[in-house]
């Protein structure tokens, strides 16, 4: 039995959202538990309620809008504090929140602790590609000023994910920049290509924005200002389209009649870009997985986050991902 422990107050949405997208997890997965941090009132109900789910019972909760530092510090018994902390005291093998990316990142660094040699965690996800391709990005917000090594060390840990969340064995890794060629890019990436070139991981070479999407790279990496850019561009593409062809549909009876065979696979691809899809983003380099979701989630992305954290460690990532640092090093 894999035991997930999610916190049911982080997030845009109510509590009671969360512990629906828990219990459809714990319907789809019958090997899963789950540990529920949160309020008594919300928690311990929903917990003796459902097979498989413990309450966590806390009484403090650390708002999107908080500093996170000064959050965590002063909220030790708020639901991303006391869920850390569960991890770090083996009472759950990983951590799924959809609250402030901050205070997890905060919180799980001080708390679960990160790997040894590893200087900062970074967040990974896996995007959608051409034929069922897909391609792991890493960092998408954790680190907005990187040094080279920690570039380096970002790909070693996409290349683990890449190995464990979409069974690729020999991953290619790209550098994100304005062009392809060597030369391209300021001076931060310059720096950057010439340390992945002088490490051994696979490296290839520049990658542009389009190859996100439509390359054929494994594992793309930059510092976690470029992709979180990068990320809420394509998010935000993919409502604009969406929001253009409903538009266009309502233009005239042929326009609908088009819109209407087309809307299954509309869907489909906006499904697949979205944070519901995958559940959110695997925060790497940690001694235990944690997870951070969207914070305007839904059931389905609280579910998919919650069996995307039992994978991860059923698969082994921390292991792999210690090992691929070791060797690399």
């Amino acid at each position: 039995m894999t035991c997930v422990c999610v916190d049911a107050m982080g997030g845009d949405e109510s509590p009671e959202l969360v512990c629906e997208g828990i219990a459809r997890a714990l319907d789809a997965d019958g090997e899963l538990s789950v540990l529920v941090a949160g309020d008594d009132k919300v928690v311990s109900p929903f917990c003796e309620a459902t097979d498989r789910a413990t309450a966590l019972v806390t009484t403090e909760v650390i708002g999107m809008g908080e500093h996170p530092a000064e959050a965590v510090r002063a909220k030790r018994d708020s639901s991303i504090v006391r869920g850390c902390k569960a991890v770090a005291a083996g009472e759950a093998e990983a951590f799924f929140s959809a609250g402030s990316t901050g205070a997890i990142l905060t919180a799980a660094t001080l708390n679960v602790g990160r790997v040894k040699g590893i200087k900062r965690p970074a967040l990974a996800i896996a995007l959608p590609g051409i034929d069922g391709h897909e391609t792991a990005f890493v960092d998408l917000g954790a680190n907005a000023d990187c040094r080279p090594e920690m570039i380096v060390q970002f790909a070693q840990m996409g290349i683990a994910f890449a190995h464990v969340v979409l069974g690729c064995p020999d991953p290619k890794v790209a550098l994100l920049s304005n062009g392809a060629e060597a030369t391209k890019g300021n001076e931060a990436t310059l720096a950057y290509h010439a340390a992945l070139d002088a490490a051994d991981i696979g490296f290839v070479g520049n990658c542009e924005g389009c190859d996100l999407l439509m390359g054929d790279f494994d594992v793309i990496v930059c510092d976690g200002f470029c992709g979180n850019v990068a990320l809420k561009t394509i998010e935000g593409t993919a409502k604009f389209m969406a929001a253009r062809l409903k538009a266009a549909a309502r233009q005239s009876p042929r326009s609908a009649m088009g819109g209407l065979l087309v809307k299954p696979a509309m869907a489909e691809v906006a499904s697949s870009l979205s944070g519901d899809y995958y559940g959110g983003a695997t925060l790497l380099g940690l001694k235990a997985p944690v997870l951070v979701g969207h914070g305007a989630t839904n059931e389905e992305a609280i579910k998919n986050g919650t069996l995307a954290a039992a994978r991860v460690v059923r698969g082994g990532l921390v292991g792999k991902l210690t090992e691929a640092c070791a060797i690399a090093s």
